[in-house]
Formats: structure tokens, C-alpha cells, sequence
């Protein structure tokens, strides 16, 4: 047999990147603005923001994502009541399929959420300094960076951006369900509805003491199915989800400035302030206090 081969095409195609950002912003946060010949996205994680592309305002939500083109003037505000987690990402990019993106403000759904936290993943690993730090002007690569990270945080980007170009483009089309690779298994759509649906439990009692049999009875899900669930999708057992859960949002009331941390303690089911301030720094390394200033000494120092 005589075998030929066929060369691949390459629709889209990233080599440079000039930010990589996961922000935890203060509730009265604002950044004046700035233009720069490369292309540059945000994506809400959580809460609200105010953003001016040229000359039009948008107020973004969690799971907006927009789209800034080269030489495009843009900033971003807090609206002064919710403290934002943001994604921000530039890059260079000259594909003509580039084009679908300007002034675009699309959703970001479960897969294009996971490809940019495995992009925040290996940013982590294999570049120097902190991701947020806004006024960072350069990537610095580390000294011993992860294999091969940064071919995989070109791959994310790219699959990331062609997966929400053919998802508004095409699924109009009447095939596109039959012929998408795109399109899950039964059992991963049920798992996924199944997660979201306990996820949603748990935002509605962020307020209380929940245990693994409660959880199970409320959402009529066996107890090995529930941890299953959750290590394979998150990497943590139903519990230790939930309380990364409430010390999330700690961390965004701590930034919002309005209580204190006893009072936030007490607003989100803790026994008491001793055992908050233990679980917070378990979690995340630092005391309240510690974490307070570090969040308002990046935001208010442009250094």
C-alpha cells in the first residue's frame, strides 16, 4: 500500500502571550484604562464589573467574556457593592478568523471554564511572580517551570477560542448536534446536571453546617455517587468543596469591606471566628487579616 498524508490545517494559531491574570478585586476597584496593539479578553468568574470598550459601556456578569481588539481603548470598575474574580489574558494573534471576536461579548460554558483554569493552572507553574498583580508589564519564566506548560497554555488558548467560534457560528446549523465532536455522553451531561444542581444546594445553605447525609437526602443522591461526583470534577470530597466554597466567599466579603470577620464568621455558619480564621488560613495560606491586607495593599499600590 502507498500511504500519503494530509497536512492539518491551522485555522487559528498563537505564539505570543503578554499577560496571563486571575483577579480578586476590591469592591470599589478601577483601573483607568489603556490600548495596545494585541488582543486582550476578561472573563467574569464571579460578580460584577463595569467595562468601556471604544466607546461603548457594558456591565459584564458571571460568565461574560469580552473581547478587546489591538488599538482598542478599554478599562474595567467594580461596581462598588460585589467584589469581582476576573480572568484576563492578552495575546497576539493575526488569523483572520480573529475577526468574529470584535466587540463580542459572549458566555463562557462548564468546558471553556475549565480550559481557562488550566491555563491559570499552568501560568502558576511555570511563570514567576504573582497572576494578581495588575500592573505587571511581563511574563518572567520560571527557573524550573512544569513540562511542557507552555505549549499546553497555547493549545487551551487556542481550543478555547475555536470552541466558542464554531459553538456561536455553527450551532445554528440543523447537523451541528449530529456531527459536533463537541457533544458529551448521556452520562456526562447527567453527572454534570446532577453537579450543578448540588452546587446550587450549596450556594442556597452557604449559611449553614451541611453534612454529607443531608446533602444526599436533599438532592436524592447515594453517598459513595455524591463523593465520586465530586472528586472526579473538582478533585475534592462534597464537604471540603463546601467549605472551600464559603471561605470563597469570605474572601469576596473580606473584600467588600462591610463586616468584620466575626460577623462573617457568624454569616456563614462557622462555630466561631477561632475555627473561621483556622479553616481560612488551611485553605488559603493566610489569616483573614493577612489575606485583607495583601488584597488591599495590591490595589491600592500601583508599584
Amino acid at each position: 500500500m502507498s500511504y500519503r498524508s494530509i497536512r492539518l490545517q491551522d485555522i487559528l494559531t498563537i505564539h505570543e502571550v503578554y499577560s496571563i491574570h486571575y483577579f480578586e478585586y476590591m469592591c470599589d476597584f478601577s483601573f483607568p484604562g489603556e490600548s495596545h496593539d494585541f488582543w486582550e479578553f476578561l472573563c467574569v468568574d464571579k460578580g460584577e464589573v463595569n467595562v468601556l470598550a471604544g466607546k461603548k459601556f457594558h456591565v459584564l456578569k458571571k460568565g461574560d467574556i469580552i473581547f478587546h481588539k489591538p488599538n482598542e481603548f478599554h478599562n474595567v470598575k467594580s461596581n462598588g457593592l460585589i467584589a469581582p474574580n476576573l480572568v484576563v489574558m492578552s495575546f497576539a494573534c493575526t488569523s483572520p478568523v480573529m475577526a468574529f471576536f470584535e466587540e463580542k461579548i459572549l458566555k463562557v460554558g462548564e468546558s471553556e471554564r475549565l480550559l481557562l483554569a488550566q491555563i491559570i493552572q499552568e501560568a502558576k507553574h511555570i511563570f514567576e511572580g504573582r497572576l494578581d498583580n495588575p500592573y505587571q508589564e511581563e511574563l518572567v519564566r520560571s527557573e524550573s517551570p512544569r513540562f511542557a506548560g507552555e505549549q499546553l497554555i497555547r493549545l487551551y488558548l487556542e481550543q478555547l477560542l475555536l470552541q466558542l467560534i464554531r459553538r456561536y457560528m455553527v450551532d445554528t446549523s440543523p447537523t451541528f448536534a449530529e456531527n459536533s465532536t463537541l457533544v458529551k455522553s448521556v452520562k456526562q451531561k447527567a453527572d454534570g446536571a446532577l453537579l450543578s444542581q448540588i452546587q446550587e444546594y450549596m450556594e442556597a445553605h452557604i449559611h449553614e453546617s451541611l453534612t454529607i447525609d443531608k446533602i444526599c437526602k436533599s438532592n436524592s443522591v447515594g453517598r459513595s455517587q455524591l463523593q465520586k461526583l465530586f472528586r472526579d470534577r473538582s478533585g475534592y470530597g462534597a464537604i471540603e468543596y463546601f467549605s472551600r466554597m464559603k471561605i470563597d466567599l469570605a474572601k469576596q466579603m473580606i473584600r467588600e469591606d462591610r463586616i468584620n470577620f466575626t460577623q462573617i464568621a457568624d454569616k456563614l455558619g462557622f462555630s466561631s471566628i477561632h475555627y473561621f480564621s483556622r479553616q481560612f488560613k488551611r485553605i488559603t495560606g493566610m489569616t483573614p487579616s493577612e489575606y485583607a491586607s495583601s488584597i488591599k495593599a495590591l490595589s491600592d499600590n500601583p508599584q
